[in-house]
């Protein structure tokens, strides 16, 4: 489903010299367009994910997949820069609440100490489709004039009927729950069960309560706020160069789109291995956040070094870049993760995601004005360093990111929970819009 996903929300940056010509974009107004998606996916994310705890993940990710095919679909028939901002708003309607309701899926079927691989796992669908994206998509722009159509055309029709169809063959095998899993014994349902429930019943004995948490006070939580400074920074180095990095390597000159195609793709799949590692590295030594500021400063120093050498040299560079910045997003995701309670983890995760996705629609339309003042994407490039070099230094302002860190919340009548007795070298945990130990 995250190949699929991935597919159709960044495929546009393939499509990016066809579409302008035929349609009239501008740099800037494509990465206004690139860009939009974010918004409209900001806003709805949290109402999906909520929605999603209602109708279960089998109903509602089913019907957020052939939602997004459609409208994927419908690229094909772009005629008007303003018909494309309204499809790119659309997609991110459609496509708003997939992934916290996956990160949120794992966090009911998997116990913390898993749940680090699982991330990096399913975080591996993204790399993968931006290494399959590439030569499908060049293949896909080449079949430009069949039938009168062109090449852009195709390839947003092709897909986005893709995703169509594997949602209806999603909706036949995805299972909600551990219960419904026909693939587990009953022992393997009952161990599972247990394992999550009593992490659930270690969090609640810590607060030495049962009351619900607050979802708005999560907001006062200075944590809360590094988490979202923290993943927006992430998603404005992942996106910029994922939409752009089709352009930056035609600056090569002399490439088909196909061409073009298979080498975007070599990035993605040095980040592929590197998403993998680290989850391992960061599950095994238990330890989130040394892991994280290292990615970040890997990826800021790739990014910086794409502005001093050659077109060529610089692919190598931004291999580097993607090997630092996508693997930052998985390594990422098991801190809040851990941090947060397992009763606030859906609105809490969706929150997260939604306002650090915003970091999708900073970074195209950021880099199709630098393009448009500048005629080179080489200050995005800069600006991408810095943003990636302060991510780092901001991990190293958040608490906990280790495996046993837990979130203290209120009770429902603002009390403070007793603190529990701790055992010598536990990490206390933060409550929610205090700060304090």
């Amino acid at each position: 489903m995250f190949v699929a996903n991935y597919m159709d929300r960044v495929n546009l940056g393939f499509a990016q010299d066809q579409l302008r010509a035929d349609v009239g974009l501008s740099a800037a107004a494509f990465g206004l367009g690139a860009g939009i998606f974010f918004i409209a996916y900001a806003l709805f994310e949290v109402p999906s994910n909520m929605l999603m705890e209602r109708f279960g993940a089998k109903v509602w990710l089913t019907r957020i997949m052939i939602s997004w095919g459609v409208v994927a679909t419908a690229m094909a028939f772009v005629n008007s820069p303003g018909m494309f901002y309204a499809l790119r708003f659309l997609l991110g309607v459609a496509e708003a609440g997939f992934f916290p309701a996956v990160i949120y899926y794992f966090s009911r079927w998997l116990p913390d100490s898993h749940r680090g691989r699982a991330t990096s796992v399913f975080l591996m669908g993204s790399g993968t489709a931006t290494v399959i994206v590439g030569p499908v998509s060049g293949a896909l722009l080449e079949m430009h004039g069949l039938w009168g159509h062109s090449g852009w055309q195709w390839m947003f029709f092709v897909e986005g009927v893709f995703s169509v169809v594997l949602g209806f063959v999603v909706y036949r095998y995805l299972d909600s729950s551990i219960e419904q899993a026909t693939w587990l014994t009953d022992e393997e349902k009952a161990g599972l069960v247990t394992a999550i429930d009593a992490e659930q019943d270690a969090r609640d004995a810590q607060r030495g309560t049962t009351a619900r948490v607050s979802r708005w006070k999560l907001l006062a939580d200075p944590q809360m706020l590094l988490f979202l400074w923290i993943y927006f920074a992430i998603n404005v180095a992942l996106y910029a160069v994922t939409f752009w990095l089709p352009s930056i390597v035609d600056d090569i000159g002399g490439l088909s789109d196909l061409q073009v195609g298979f080498l975007t793709s070599v990035p993605w799949i040095c980040a592929i291995a590197a998403v993998y590692v680290s989850g391992r590295i960061s599950d095994r030594i238990g330890k989130r956040r040394p892991v994280l500021v290292v990615l970040l400063l890997v990826g800021g120093c790739g990014t910086l070094l794409a502005v001093l050498v050659s077109p060529w040299v610089g692919l190598g560079a931004l291999c580097l870049a993607a090997v630092g910045f996508k693997p930052a997003s998985p390594v990422f995701w098991t801190i809040p993760q851990s941090y947060l309670d397992a009763r606030a983890a859906a609105p809490g995760i969706a929150l997260i995601n939604s306002i650090g996705n915003l970091g999708g629609f900073v970074a195209p339309t950021a880099f199709g004005i630098i393009e448009d003042t500048t005629g080179s994407t080489k200050g995005g490039l800069v600006g991408l360093t810095v943003v990636g070099f302060l991510a780092a230094l901001s991990v190293l302002l958040v608490r906990g990111g280790g495996r046993n860190d837990r979130v203290r919340v209120r009770t429902s009548k603002g009390a403070a929970a007793p603190a529990p007795e701790e055992a010598p070298g536990t990490a206390r945990s933060v409550r929610p819009g205090t700060g304090t130990a």
